[in-house]
């Protein structure tokens, strides 16, 4: 929690005591606080998603206030950074939430501001884990896809919310239609809503052509769960190959158990993230996440003035 101009907010948790919750996203992991908070802090589109996912009514919602910013994170449709500007320090401050430096199909470029403090989330605190270039992680997907598509069927599995739009988005750039589950659709029609043009049919929605769609070889996303169950009944449905693939950016640290896996990701890496703190010009880097002491560790060994930040709340002193 940090306690800035007199104002406890907490960061993508549940905390006691706070007079305001900030969610960065509207992935589960961050959504600890939406149930029960008096006060939820975040953007329009998260809330919407989060109401719309979660079934949940939030009860009081901010978007802006004079005492604090909400700017773009790059990591999904609706993430935001937080910036405080404290008036007892005279310190900027930014936390994160998960972010990505590199363009997204389906979400706005990271916004990236000069700060003084910066709490930084730790997904990637490994050196060693570099994501590919995502135009080849792209293609490369698109090329499989379609070389595959002359042998069978297809099935993606990915998460529902983020990851299967962005991979929609992919394969549409190829020209594929891929089909899609229920909550994927239901996802994908808040996108749509929002302005981000996706490509995609289901057989839960009304005027869609999913019966023409799979009588031939076609490509479906899925959530990662239903990937091996769905796999068996299209098989056994049409008599035909099916192949699987996982679109992740853990496909760089684990093996998963699909045909195929690529390592997209909605993430910056170890490296990014030092670009994208230099950028920023922070004198202070506070690690945030669970793997915040490690990558604390990490970025002092690079020179960097890291540490993790502290569970307890966390008030700036004056200068």
């Amino acid at each position: 929690m940090i306690n800035s101009n007199n104002l406890r907010i907490s960061l993508d948790r549940r905390e006691i005591g706070s007079d305001m919750d900030f969610i960065s996203h509207a992935h589960t992991d961050h959504l600890a606080a939406a149930k029960s908070s008096k006060m939820v802090l975040a953007s329009e589109q998260t809330i919407r998603l989060i109401e719309h996912v979660q079934k949940i009514k939030i009860a009081e919602t901010k978007t802006h206030n004079e005492r604090f910013e909400l700017i773009e994170a790059g990591h999904m449709l609706g993430s935001r950074q937080l910036c405080l500007n404290d008036t007892i320090s005279g310190k900027r401050i930014t936390y994160t939430g998960d972010f990505q430096v590199v363009k997204s199909k389906t979400a706005m470029p990271i916004d990236i501001q000069s700060t003084d403090v910066l709490i930084m989330d730790s997904t990637y605190e490994n050196p060693n884990i570099r994501f590919d270039d995502k135009y080849e992680t792209e293609t490369l997907i698109q090329d499989w896809t379609n070389k595959m598509l002359s042998k069978g069927i297809v099935l993606f599995s990915a998460y529902a919310m983020g990851k299967a739009q962005e991979l929609i988005a992919v394969l549409n750039e190829a020209g594929i239609r891929p089909v899609v589950s229920k909550k994927i659709s239901s996802i994908c029609a808040i996108y749509r809503d929002c302005g981000i043009g996706l490509d995609y049919s289901s057989a839960y929605d009304e005027n869609s052509n999913y019966g023409d769609m799979i009588r031939d070889n076609f490509v479906g996303i899925t959530e990662t769960r239903d990937l091996n169950m769905l796999k068996a009944c299209v098989h056994f449905a049409h008599s035909k190959n099916v192949f699987t693939a996982m679109a992740t950016g853990f496909a760089k640290l684990f093996r998963f158990n699909t045909d195929v896996q690529f390592p997209l990701s909605d993430h910056a890496d170890f490296q990014q993230s030092i670009q994208y703190a230099e950028d920023t010009g922070a004198k202070e880097i506070l690690t945030y996440g669970q793997n915040a002491d490690l990558f604390a560790r990490n970025l002092s060994r690079e020179g960097y003035n890291a540490m993790p930040f502290s569970n307890s709340t966390f008030s700036f002193k004056q200068k």
